[in-house]
């Protein structure tokens, strides 16, 4: 059975944005005509979906420790994804997407290395002969990071893992979609109880409804939202080439640069729904963990401070459910492996459109 020739998204963060995309690129590469709409509730001149705040990075193996092994195994899939699919979407945008596979760097301060051991034993345990990581000396880390703080005695080398400049890709995406024919509706609001409405009107004309809303659709899926903070500084006086990990006691703190000599740091992970502004005690344990890094960030200047909600499921996997009898299916659940998980849950979905 072909895909549907009609299809409504409703959210357009990762999950929405890249399916339609995939979508379309599929419908024109095999001479079909394919009708696809995106509908997003709030502007995207303000973006607010857990993509926009997120650090984008692709790194299964710092994952595996603390998820579940399919988390793995999805990861690593995603990881050939992502370089076959910017290929093809950079190849129709004025600014190619950002992509660094230089793989992950895991560190501690001197008096934390317990923590660091405790992580290599645990991705041993995990991946047993799968484990690629390397052990590298104070010598060899400052060879491919001169600008980390020299006090790191050693340090792990997770290769292959990637990361990429995610708000670049979301107006490309965005860009990309319209130009393949697609429709996006900001300030669109979509239900999918009892049926598929958008701002009161029957969606029943399209062949298939998606729901790929995140934490939007909590009312009628059983996702909550898990609250993470993060922290952009901007300084010319630091480079880093990789993402780069800090084990401490107490948070587990990521850094990953970004365009213009800018920085994402983050850390934090609540239980909680609530998406308000980051809070001081965050922001204090950020800054803190990030002058560990390199004295040097003193100076830096803050740029942006973001909450956001992760969308979870309570045992925080994915999962895609499909009803082809009520022409609904929702993609949700990602938790905090949007970048991670995204491209091999499409990839699994669309096939399974072409396989019913």
């Amino acid at each position: 059975m072909p895909i549907p020739s009609s299809i409504a998204i409703a959210g357009a963060g990762l999950v929405g944005s890249l399916l339609a995309w995939r979508l379309l690129e599929d419908a024109q590469q095999s001479g079909l005509k394919r009708r696809v709409e995106l509908f997003e509730k709030s502007s995207l001149k303000h973006p607010r979906a857990a993509a926009h705040t997120a650090a984008a990075m692709i790194s299964p193996l710092s994952e595996v420790v603390v998820s579940e092994r399919a988390i793995y195994d999805m990861g690593i899939c995603s990881l050939g994804l992502w370089p076959q699919w910017l290929s093809t979407l950079n190849k129709h945008s004025a600014t190619p997407v950002a992509y660094n596979n230089q793989g992950s760097l895991v560190v501690a301060h001197p008096s934390d290395e317990s923590e660091l051991e405790q992580f290599a034993q645990d991705l041993h345990f995990h991946l047993q002969h799968e484990n690629t990581a390397t052990w590298l000396t104070g010598h060899e880390l400052r060879q491919r990071e001169p600008d980390l703080n020299q006090q790191f005695n050693r340090g792990l080398l997770l290769p292959d893992e990637a990361f990429l400049d995610n708000r670049q890709l979301m107006i490309n995406l965005h860009q990309r979609i319209v130009a393949l024919g697609g429709k996006i509706h900001e300030n669109a609001e979509m239900q999918f109880q009892p049926q598929a409405v958008c701002d009161g009107f029957d969606l029943s004309r399209f062949a298939l409804c998606v729901d790929a809303r995140g934490v939007g659709a909590a009312q009628s899926q059983a996702v909550r939202g898990v609250r993470g903070e993060v922290l952009w500084v901007q300084t010319p006086e630091i480079k880093l080439q990789h993402a780069v990990r800090l084990m401490h006691p107490r948070y587990k703190l990521y850094i990953v640069p970004k365009p213009n000599n800018s920085f994402i740091v983050g850390a934090t992970e609540i239980e909680s729904q609530d998406s308000s502004p980051v809070s001081v005690q965050s922001m204090m344990e950020l800054c803190s963990a990030l002058y560990t890094l390199n004295p040097a960030f003193a100076e830096a200047r803050i740029i942006e401070l973001d909450a956001n909600l992760r969308p979870s499921y309570l045992n925080n996997m994915p999962a895609i459910h499909h009803q082809p009898q009520q022409g609904t299916a929702s993609i949700n659940g990602l938790y905090r492996h949007g970048y991670l998980l995204a491209p091999h849950l499409i990839a699994q979905f669309i096939d399974s459109l072409k396989s019913a």
